[in-house]
This record gives C-alpha cells, structure tokens and sequence, in this order.
C-alpha cells in the first residue's frame, strides 16, 4: 500500500532540525519526501482479516488537501478488473453508501476536496495485470472524511 499524501501542519515549510528523521525535516511545500505511514496498521485494526498481510509507505507531495492510495493485491482467488470494479461499485450504493464511493471520471486530486466519503475507488486509475495481480486506486479528503 502506497499513499501519497497532501502535507499537513506537521511538515516543515522550509528545510530544518526533524527529531523524526532527516527527511522530515526537509521542505513540503517543495519536495515530494518519501515517509512512514500507519494506514496499514489501522487496516488491520480495523479489519482484523488482514492484520498482519499489508505493510505500507507514503510519499508526502505539495498538495493543499487530498490524498490518494495505491493498493497492490495479490488475489487468492482470480477476479478480472471489471468484477472488482463491479463489486466496489455495488458496495458504494448498498450498505456502504456515503462511506465508500466509486468514479469513473477522468478525475485529479482537488476533485474531493470536501468530499466526506471515507474513500472513492477510481475506477479508471486501476489496472490488472492479470486475474491475480491488481493495483486498485481510491481518493480520500485527508482533512474531511474519515
């Protein structure tokens, strides 16, 4: 799991001291800075199914708000891309309606600002290498939804 995150409040503006790590200290408004994330702890949290099976990073960009994350699935069981997107697309107008959303909109990041959907699967973002190997892309509002 990749995300690439807006900078927050937390980031230097300019390149400094970070008790953190070296690359934390630099610039955000400036440098795409490579960093820790615990989205993939909180997904196992979450969802007790997968604690232990994701492991994850982020890449801090100079972006106000909105955030991104690449998830790279290696299926147990073959599913084409239409099926995936298919049962995303079900999920987001059944039971998990105003929590998860699904586009096929030729969409950038500013599109979500405010969106208080907790992820929006783009569908058009994704790809298949074959019936076992996807990368599945969704937006979220990193300073709205959750």
């Amino acid at each position: 799991m990749t995300t690439v995150h807006s900078i927050t409040a937390t980031q230097k503006t300019v390149d400094g001291p970070s008790n953190k790590d070296w690359r934390g200290g630099r610039g955000a408004g400036f440098n795409i800075i490579p960093s820790s994330t615990g989205a993939a702890k909180a997904v196992g949290k979450v969802l007790p199914a997968l604690n232990g099976k994701l492991t994850g990073m982020s890449f801090r960009v100079p972006t106000p708000d909105v955030s991104v994350v690449d998830l790279t699935v290696r299926l147990a069981k073959s599913a084409t891309y239409g099926e995936i997107k298919a049962a995303i697309k079900e999920e987001s107008e059944g039971k998990l309606k105003g929590i998860l959303g699904y586009t096929e909109d030729d969409v950038v990041s500013t599109d979500f600002i405010g969106d208080s959907r907790s992820s929006i699967f783009d569908a058009k973002a994704g790809i298949a290498l074959n019936d076992n190997f996807v990368k599945l892309v969704s937006w979220y509002d990193n300073e709205w939804g959750y």
